[in-house]
């Protein structure tokens, strides 16, 4: 069963930009889709993505509303606000698709109210 404590680690390691401890998080061949991206296969792409995003977006938190948890999936409801690297605002909100596989993330997909602001 999918661990509350997964999600929230995850989300604090967002919010922290702590990318070896959000590395971590994840199996060697975990998937993540995101709008707007190729599918990204495997820990070392998904990092290499989330160093880019948090250059794109220097100040970026996210804030849980919600989340169902059944057996090993997860969806989670957020609402995110930060500012990009051009210092606009940004604001959005969504919900994230989780999977876990021996304790560790093994899928996620992610999707947004408003991918024109992406």
């Amino acid at each position: 069963m999918l661990d509350q404590n997964i999600l929230e680690s995850f989300f604090e390691s967002v919010n922290s930009r702590d990318i070896k401890q959000m590395g971590g998080l994840f199996t060697e061949d975990s998937e993540i889709y995101f709008p707007k991206t190729q599918p990204l296969i495997g820990r070392e792409r998904i990092v290499r993505f989330f160093k880019i995003l948090f250059r794109q977006y220097p100040e970026l938190s996210f804030q849980i509303q919600r989340s169902i948890i059944e057996g090993n999936r997860a969806a989670v409801q957020w609402k995110n606000r930060g500012k990009n690297r051009r210092g606009e605002g940004y604001e959005n909100e969504g919900v994230t698709i989780f999977e876990e596989n021996n304790g560790l993330i093994d899928f996620m997909s992610d999707f947004f109210k408003d991918t024109e602001k992406f």
